[in-house]
């Protein structure tokens, strides 16, 4: 669904439902990458999903990746400048698709050719693989490019039975990583479909594969408290797939964000997947459909049954945690539909506890229709003393003419964290994102 018909959509359903949900809080960003274009001149780059490497040597060195879709990646500094571009791997043949970048994340401490590496793992949509790039302190030190491929070369397709069917696009999406003890894993959902899949990572001679080690399926259809069944609207053929994802790995449980029905819990025990629990709804839910001739959904709000959540608006995007001491911090939730962000308690059932959205200031412009979102509760340097909340910004501006352009916004966590009447948790010493145990 596009940008402009989400908004429409999300004004007209607070209309006819007379919903009044408590007005989002304000904060702006401190500093913000270029602008990409996804045109020809611009390398068809879309920006997406972000990650943070912290540097353990130097925090205020430490990176953002973004991921670039088609164009593939992008490494950025703390200040937003580019360091490193790389691109996605080209077609194989003639009629295949090439590769296409969608959500990265970052594992700590993998044991690749017998030394600890720090790894950024991506999920290539084009090529249905996950890929992988070795962090090397040393070079961003001496301001070399840090990232360097070292993906297997017999990495085998995430989902597709064969390279015929990666065509097909029913590939790998969305993608969170954790470790635990010694072993690393990501949880990856597929383009399409309401699966998930989660792959421990493995060392093969010094390069990155991965092995299954569970599969989940969420559901596709619901029956709602009226004894109706509802199917979220899509595409014909296609089902309400999953993007955002984050694993809480000092609890053990996923939160997977299934873009036109809610946010779910899965709780992860023994790398297995437990029953999940959706413990949000978008505000669209189990409101009826029709798909018109120019290959859109229509809701009809007029006849929106009012089974639907308060504070999410398909879709439900990127899921970020921000841990403090004794299990509590906030599960951040992207509601794309109205360009805010919906903040839960992490502990306990997941009580909401308000909304934000980042908004115009005279350093950056706000953030619209974000897919991704990662935060760091531990200092960055002089600039993020206190954290750092990365966001996707699908609507970068100024615009240039009619190109759209799209980047990644850095907000401080204690500029979120003030903005509320009941000040979040500022806590930089409870959690080290390189503590595996």
């Amino acid at each position: 669904m596009s940008a402009s018909a989400l908004s429409t959509l999300t004004a007209a359903l607070l209309m006819v439902t007379g919903a009044s949900a408590p007005q989002p809080v304000s904060v702006s960003a401190r500093v913000e990458t270029p602008a990409v274009y996804d045109d020809e001149a611009g390398g068809n780059a879309d920006a997406d999903d972000p990650a943070v490497w912290v540097d353990p040597h130097n925090p205020g060195r430490s990176l953002v990746i973004g991921t670039l879709k088609e164009a593939g990646l992008d490494v950025y500094g703390l200040d937003g400048t580019r360091l490193q571009h790389i691109a996605a791997p080209a077609a194989p043949g003639e009629d295949a698709a090439p590769g296409r970048f969608n959500n990265v994340d970052v594992v700590y401490g993998f044991e690749l050719g017998g030394k600890k590496t720090d790894l950024a793992v991506v999920s290539d949509r084009g090529r249905d693989r996950v890929r992988a790039y070795a962090i090397d302190p040393a070079a961003v030190a001496a301001g070399r490019p840090p990232l360097r491929d070292v993906t297997a070369a017999n990495a085998a397709p995430v989902f597709s039975a064969s390279e015929t069917d990666v065509d097909d696009q029913r590939t790998a999406y969305g993608l969170a990583a954790f470790s635990d003890d010694d072993n690393a894993y990501v949880v990856v959902s597929r383009r399409s479909e309401t699966r998930v899949r989660l792959l421990q990572l493995q060392d093969r001679g010094g390069r990155v594969g991965y092995q299954t080690e569970d599969t989940l399926d969420l559901p596709g259809s619901f029956t709602l408290p009226n004894g109706k069944s509802w199917t979220p609207c899509a595409d014909p053929g296609d089902h309400a797939q999953v993007e955002g994802m984050v694993v809480d790995q000092e609890k053990h449980v996923l939160y997977a964000a299934q873009e036109d029905v809610g946010l779910w819990r899965v709780a992860l025990d023994d790398e297995e997947f437990e029953q999940p629990k959706l413990i949000d709804r978008v505000r669209e839910y189990g409101t009826p459909w029709t798909y018109d001739a120019e290959e859109e959904c229509v809701i009809d709000t007029a006849n929106d049954p009012g089974f639907g959540g308060e504070h999410l608006s398909a879709d439900a995007e990127g899921a970020a945690i921000y841990h403090a001491a004794d299990g509590k911090g906030y599960l951040l939730a992207s509601s794309q539909g109205d360009n805010t962000f919906a903040v839960y308690e992490r502990q306990g059932r997941n009580a909401y506890l308000g909304s934000f959205a980042v908004t115009d200031s005279a350093a950056t412009d706000g953030v619209q229709h974000s897919d991704g979102a990662i935060v760091v509760n531990v200092p960055l340097g002089r600039s993020f003393p206190k954290g750092l909340l990365v966001t996707h910004d699908g609507e970068a501006a100024p615009a240039d003419g009619d190109r759209e352009g799209t980047n990644f916004k850095f907000t401080r966590w204690d500029s979120v964290a003030g903005a509320f009447p009941k000040p979040l948790t500022i806590d930089t010493k409870s959690f080290d994102p390189r503590d595996t145990d």
